[in-house]
């Protein structure tokens, strides 16, 4: 059981749920704690079908290289076969379609079945072809970006400019970890590095439009608290982050690397908490950030990277 869940990423499935649930919440404008329709519960479900399968035929797909870089993952070390983890890889991607589809007719909209397919498409893509070429990063952000969507949709939305800047800016940020992360198994470059941190920092800026776009408006779009203060929050959140990447491309050792890797990742679920505390107050932005305790959980038993 411990090799599957490090096969599926344990920790980082966390993350995936946080991203769609947010995405739910932040279009529904929820302030009161209810139980959420059924049609935003299918959207979570579908994005930790589709990230877990997403995960397991990766390392389906990189078991060669695996067998050279990191022969103690399960796949290389022969803990679950790899025949068995290719057939559970696609029964998860079909599942996760599946499930989309489902939030598609419960929330009486096409969109989430459409999102679902394109995330699908998009996971299949990096794994299969692009996750080693240049366009790797970019396709990872779109899968993050597109989980988020897949959230927004159920709840019938993106329907206003702002919210855009949401999924956008977490694939840019996203992006930019990937970036970080393409060496992580060694010593990595100093430059490589250091775009991918000045990636994730533009991604920062971009989801933080969902706030200062209305500002430029004069309207503010926060629920509970000014905007400044909001601004003030994300901003030093985001420094945060990228000083921990800072602190990578200052030494690009495979130790810092990991750090600052893991430690943006694990950061997706406090962005995706405060993005929820702009939108719908404290109790929901708190249910969020309950997904840490799953998150740090999960670390001490599997490593997320």
């Amino acid at each position: 059981m411990l090799a599957w869940l490090r096969l599926v990423r344990l920790p980082n499935l966390a993350t995936a749920a946080a991203d769609s649930l947010a995405g739910y919440l932040v279009v529904a404008g929820l302030t009161a704690l209810a139980w959420p329709p059924a049609a935003c519960w299918l959207a979570v479900l579908a994005s930790l079908a589709l990230y877990a399968a997403g995960m397991v035929l990766n390392d389906v797909m990189d078991v060669a290289i695996d067998r050279e870089e990191r022969p103690e993952r399960p796949l290389p070390s022969g803990a679950i076969p790899v025949p068995r983890a290719a057939l559970a890889g696609s029964l998860l991607m079909a599942s996760g379609g599946l499930a989309a589809c489902t939030a598609a007719v419960m929330a009486n909209t096409p969109w989430p079945a459409g999102v679902g397919a394109v995330l699908t498409a998009a996971i299949w893509l990096y794994d299969r072809h692009a996750k080693h070429t240049p366009a790797g990063p970019a396709v990872m952000g779109a899968c993050r970006g597109l989980n988020w969507l897949l959230g927004m949709t159920a709840a019938g939305g993106p329907t206003a400019t702002h919210q855009w800047a949401i999924p956008l800016g977490m694939a840019i940020y996203v992006a930019g970890i990937t970036l970080v992360a393409r060496d992580e198994a060694g010593r990595s470059r100093r430059t490589t590095v250091a775009a991918g941190a000045m990636a994730m920092a533009l991604g920062l800026a971009v989801a933080a439009g969902f706030v200062w776009l209305p500002l430029l408006d004069g309207a503010a779009h926060v629920a509970t608290l000014p905007a400044t203060t909001w601004l003030t929050l994300w901003g030093v959140l985001a420094a945060s982050i990228v000083l921990r990447a800072a602190q990578a491309v200052a030494n690009p050792a495979a130790s810092r690397v990991r750090a600052a890797v893991g430690n943006a990742i694990m950061s997706i679920i406090t962005l995706d908490a405060v993005l929820v505390l702009a939108a719908c107050g404290e109790r929901w932005a708190v249910v969020v950030l309950a997904l840490l305790g799953w998150f740090l959980l999960g670390r001490r038993l599997v490593p997320p990277t």
